[in-house]
């Protein structure tokens, strides 16, 4: 079987005054660590990206997290505050190859930004601060603390029976990490829900007609994944959806 090219989102960031195209190592690592499979970082370059010929050569596609929001025009949100960083050449990027990526059948995890993304890509709506909405806990991770501790378990999710998830955990209840401010509000047409938090938010949801294995999740499963049952299962299924669709393409 031959190993599966996995497409990476990238986020367009400016250094010391020069711009990159990158992606937290983790993600990276992720599909190497638990795919085998040829890691392929797609440059934001909105609609200068051949996005025929990328459909055609990827087998996965893993939609990352970022420090950067969605811009709220996009699914008709109000302004975010002055200080909100937003990334409008991911936006153009990866919005609109999401459609077309389950056209194409091919496998789709999204995590954090990238589950954002997804239920934009579908109709749906973000809350920008989810700590200001009534009824939400802060979803925050401390920046104070270091990285280790930012990405500890911050809460358990409750999985939908029968789901993708569900099926896959061994926990009903399953404790994961929450390092994001914003979240699903509206959930996007099409879409069902796979887990959610102590307070309703949504934490998973996959896509109902989707040809191939599609999940997002709004926590961060590439981390430490190797050492955590859930999170590698996750990747496992996703990193077999991949070798299936690279399989099939050779017969």
């Amino acid at each position: 079987m031959p190993k599966p090219v996995i497409g990476i989102s990238t986020c367009f960031e400016e250094h010391g005054g020069l711009y990159y195209y990158q992606t937290a190592v983790k993600y990276v690592q992720a599909v190497v660590s638990s795919i085998d499979g040829l890691p392929l970082l797609i440059p934001a370059i909105g609609r200068n990206l051949h996005q025929k010929k990328l459909i055609k050569t990827i087998n996965g596609l893993l939609l990352t997290g970022g420090y950067s929001n969605i811009e709220p025009h996009q699914y008709n949100g109000q302004t975010g505050k002055k200080n909100t960083k937003y990334d409008p050449q991911r936006d153009a990027t990866i919005l609109s190859l999401i459609p077309e990526a389950i056209k194409a059948k091919i496998p789709i995890l999204a995590i954090c930004r990238g589950c954002q993304e997804m239920n934009v890509a579908f109709g749906g709506s973000l809350h920008q601060n989810v700590h200001e909405q009534p009824g939400l806990m802060d979803h925050r991770e401390d920046s104070t603390l270091e990285i280790d501790d930012q990405y500890q378990f911050a809460h358990s999710i409750s999985l939908v029976q029968g789901g993708i998830l569900d099926q896959i955990s061994d926990d009903k209840e399953p404790v994961v990490n929450s390092v994001h401010w914003q979240g699903i509000d509206q959930l996007g047409e099409g879409l069902e829900i796979e887990a959610t938090a102590p307070d309703g938010l949504i934490e998973a949801f996959s896509v109902i007609d989707a040809k191939a294995f599609t999940l997002a999740v709004q926590w961060h499963p590439e981390w430490k994944m190797m050492e955590i049952p859930f999170y590698k299962n996750i990747f496992k299924l996703f990193g077999e959806a991949c070798k299936n669709h690279a399989d099939t393409k050779l017969k």
